[in-house]
């Protein structure tokens, strides 16, 4: 990887600087492949590299764990989406069910909520206790990614349905990449746009999405119905226009 990495090209453009690795894995085969560097995942192309390290990475194996785990400290402050879903009552839930019951339902939640975010070209940045944590970026979901963002948490939403589960959306501008120290980093995204997303997460009654009223814009034809509010955010000055929607 260049010794300076550009975070522009790589969270925007789609473009990942690594030319001659991308020119020798195209060579190989073959598909599916690492979105940024085109390490093959299947095939005795992708049996290889896996043994070097180059697997499907566990925040979307659409790309590589190589990649990130290379990645510098660093990252640059662009436009984002973030989903955040969390399971309600989770506390009751395993006070009712033994400890392996419990993560049994969690992982399945786990495993509901990956899938959906990766098939909108999410990342899973987080996986903690009882929440889940996507990040939509352009270079990684394309142009429409804050869309990507409001038909990922609906679509989350519904397929949760054995859960009591309350999802939220909004987009705006956060820090993005990799940060921490030492051994312990980790690629994420911080800002207002993703507390507010955390805290109007927290607003979503089980089996209701918030949406931001501008991710709202983007999906209302095809889910009308929404109720407008404005929520005050824990710790904001200013409040938040949203659009709620039930998706049971």
């Amino acid at each position: 990887m260049a010794k300076q990495l550009d975070w522009q090209a790589l969270l925007i453009d789609g473009y990942e600087p690594m030319k001659k690795a991308q020119r020798i894995f195209r060579r190989l085969p073959h598909d599916p492949r690492c979105k940024l560097c085109q390490n093959p995942f299947a095939g005795v192309g992708g049996k290889f590299l896996g043994l070097l390290g180059r697997k499907p990475s566990r925040k979307n194996p659409n790309l590589c764990q190589y990649c990130f785990d290379h990645l510098p400290s660093g990252g640059i402050e662009i436009d984002v989406g973030v989903v955040f879903a969390d399971v309600r009552s989770s506390t009751a839930l395993g006070e009712h069910s033994t400890a392996t019951e419990f993560a049994g339902r969690l992982n399945e939640f786990y495993a509901t909520a990956t899938e959906v975010l990766i098939r909108h070209d999410g990342l899973v940045d987080k996986l903690i206790g009882d929440e889940v944590m996507g990040l939509f970026v352009a270079g990684l979901a394309g142009a429409d990614y804050r869309r990507n963002a409001a038909r990922a948490a609906l679509d989350l939403a519904a397929a949760a349905h054995d859960l009591p589960v309350g999802v939220a959306a909004n987009a705006g501008i956060a820090f993005v990449g990799n940060v921490g120290s030492g051994t312990v980093m980790d690629f994420t995204a911080l800002g207002d746009a993703i507390n507010v997303g955390a805290r109007l997460q927290s607003h979503a009654s089980p089996g209701e999405v918030v949406l931001a009223a501008d991710l709202y814009a983007l999906v209302s034809d095809d889910h009308p119905g929404a109720r407008h509010e404005r929520v005050d955010v824990r710790g904001r000055e200013e409040p938040v226009d949203v659009a709620v929607l039930s998706v049971t």
